[in-house]
């Protein structure tokens, strides 16, 4: 026993360093190093056997370097980062005017110039031929290992093209800022800009997978028709990466449901009458506030 405030003699060696004795449990002995410095395409014998056997050996070097570059610390860093930091939706400016609009971290918005300056949401249009779909789908595959949410611009931008061809005015309009691989997020009109991204609007709370029942209305704005303006009333349920310069909005039409383009902005600078009311927490698309 001790007296009250008698200290027990210290055992330790008078040298023994204080920080040895913090409270270290265990040597980790077990688990492997972070996944970083890699290069996805080499590293994927599944994937290279796949780019073989669908005729896109052609973009082999291209591929090796988008691989290389994709594996890199920083670049997984970029993935991390951007879910980390989720968008902030911000309804009103400081001074109550109402903007609906969506911010988000850089490291959402490096990933989206990566994936757009590599040609992931055109390459397979502007340069079209053999193997041309599974170059394009190869460098996809890859970036989605780094972050899958900045894919759903991506996507739905190249799905955008086929859509606009079916009018052929408007495909003259839109689709070279489309296909062009330049990334323009400023929240301004598209007529302004070099690229452009396209979201969509399908989805209703009456008419999910069953799109025949949704009850937006298209009505028209002078003779109506194909290609002519429609003013569009309605309450879409998701609106899938909302900061996209136009997105393709399914509506009630006179001739039944239709496909519209809905520009975020008027050709003469003003904005569109399109309001957000909330983001939602989507599994895998955080880091895109859908």
């Amino acid at each position: 026993m001790m007296n009250n405030g008698e200290a027990m003699k210290d055992t330790r060696s008078e040298s023994t360093s204080a920080t040895q004795w913090w409270a270290e449990t265990h040597a980790v002995e077990n688990m492997p190093p972070p996944l970083v410095d890699y290069n996805l395409l080499t590293s994927d014998v599944a994937l290279k056997e796949a780019i073989a056997r669908s005729g896109a050996q052609w973009a082999e070097t291209e591929l090796n370097e988008f691989g290389q570059n994709a594996g890199t610390q920083e670049s997984i860093a970029l993935g991390f980062q951007a879910n980390e930091h989720r968008p902030e939706f911000f309804s009103h400016s400081p001074d109550g005017a109402r903007i609906d609009e969506i911010r988000y971290h850089p490291a959402y918005h490096r990933l989206m110039q990566v994936s757009i300056e590599n040609g992931l949401h055109s390459s397979h249009w502007t340069d079209p031929g053999p193997g041309a779909q599974v170059a394009r789908a190869a460098k996809c595959y890859m970036q989605t290992q780094i972050e899958a949410g900045h894919g759903c611009p991506i996507t739905m931008t190249s799905a955008a093209i086929p859509a606009l061809r079916r009018q052929q005015n408007l495909f003259e309009q839109w689709a070279p800022k489309i296909m062009a691989r330049t990334y323009e997020p400023e929240n301004r009109s598209y007529t302004g800009k070099n690229g452009v991204t396209i979201g969509m609007a399908m989805t209703e709370k009456q008419g999910g997978s069953d799109v025949r029942s949704n009850s937006t209305i298209a009505h028209p704005v002078g003779q109506g028709g194909p290609g002519e303006a429609h003013e569009l009333v309605g309450h879409k349920y998701f609106v899938s990466a909302p900061m996209s310069d136009a997105f393709l909005v399914l509506a009630q039409s006179a001739g039944g449901l239709s496909c519209f383009l809905l520009p975020r902005w008027h050709p003469d600078g003003g904005r569109n009458a399109m309001q957000i009311q909330r983001l939602k927490d989507k599994m895998g698309n955080v880091s895109n506030g859908g």
